[in-house]
């Protein structure tokens, strides 16, 4: 199992937003960034473990996690001329954007702010408190998740 970080602007859906979707589970849409969209459509699993992140709040803070419920496939709001995220030059037989499915796990029991992130030992060299790092999906270690599943009050569950 990896770990990953998502980023989601809590106005525009948020970790309560996620845990009130039917069975708790969205498409994780919208990406729009090659490299974002490389590991969705690449390294991304079914399985995998998912840090909730608010961007854009103050502070941005890990909220939950999620697993990711359904591993990369092509993004249908691309083909979809009324979403906001269509892409006027797709090819379906090439499809440019991917997504994959998160569902809501667990919430923490306190959010971990960047603030906090920025001071905890053993997160220094973590991708999102890299400078000029704005990746909306980025790879989280191991060590990084215990890490801030223990800030936030949660025990890492067993594999």
């Amino acid at each position: 199992m990896r770990h990953w970080l998502m980023k989601s602007e809590p106005e525009r859906f948020s970790w309560d937003d996620l845990r009130a979707s039917p069975r708790r589970t969205t498409v994780w849409d919208g990406v729009r960034n090659y490299q974002a969209r490389n590991l969705l459509r690449d390294e991304i699993r079914k399985g995998d473990g998912v840090l909730f992140y608010h961007s854009n709040a103050n502070p941005p803070a890990v909220v939950g996690t999620a697993t990711v419920a359904r591993a990369g496939y092509p993004d249908p709001s691309q083909f979809d001329p009324e979403s906001r995220y269509h892409d006027p030059k797709f090819d379906p037989e090439n499809p440019r954007w991917f997504v994959v499915d998160i569902r809501a796990d667990r919430a923490l029991r306190t959010p971990v702010g960047l603030p906090e992130l920025r001071e905890a030992r053993g997160l220094e060299k973590m991708v999102l408190l890299r400078r000029g790092s704005r990746l909306s999906v980025q790879p989280v270690t191991a060590t990084e998740w215990k890490i801030i599943l223990r800030l936030g009050g949660l025990a890492p569950r067993k594999a």
